[in-house]
């Protein structure tokens, strides 16, 4: 019976932390590591991609976000990337949607590429702390215009911190 208390007690205390966190004049950054192998592009053989996110919150749960990113999808390839989106926070659940448009470049095999992404993400956002989270998250990175050979599938580990 006490443990059930303690348990209560420490969820809705997390759940209030949450709530403030994401107050409209509220600032986000976010370091992720994303790809984590579940391409399927024939393209795409091992992926190893590094994304930094800043956010601003507009209104309550809703953020607008910029990044950037790199990406090794395999020998002799590199890929930058950059791009802009917002997010939306499910309070009560702790879940994200979020949608990101980004420009990615890269030299693979000594050739110049230019892509568009349209990215929609579902995430989850658990607070270590007050200001500090870690963020799963599983998205679709649809390619605009080589969508059969370089949209991917992927998984993505995030450590946040709201401020």
């Amino acid at each position: 019976m006490m443990k059930r208390m303690i348990l209560s007690l420490t969820l809705a205390l997390v759940c209030l932390t949450a709530s403030a966190q994401f107050e409209a004049g509220k600032k986000y950054v976010n370091a992720s590591l994303a790809g984590l192998n579940l391409a399927y592009s024939k393209n795409t053989r091992f992926t190893a991609d590094i994304q930094l996110n800043a956010g601003f919150f507009i209104a309550q749960d809703w953020m607008i976000l910029g990044r950037i990113g790199y990406n090794h999808p395999g020998k002799h390839m590199d890929n930058f990337e950059i791009g802009a989106g917002g997010r939306y926070y499910i309070e009560q659940n702790g879940l994200s949607l979020g949608l990101t448009a980004s420009y990615e470049h890269g030299k693979n095999y000594g050739l110049k590429t230019d892509h568009g992404y349209i990215t929609p993400e579902l995430g989850y956002t658990f607070f270590l702390n007050r200001y500090v989270t870690l963020e799963p998250a599983l998205y679709y990175k649809m390619c605009l215009d080589e969508f059969s050979d370089a949209s991917t599938v992927g998984l993505k580990l995030g450590l946040g911190i709201f401020f």
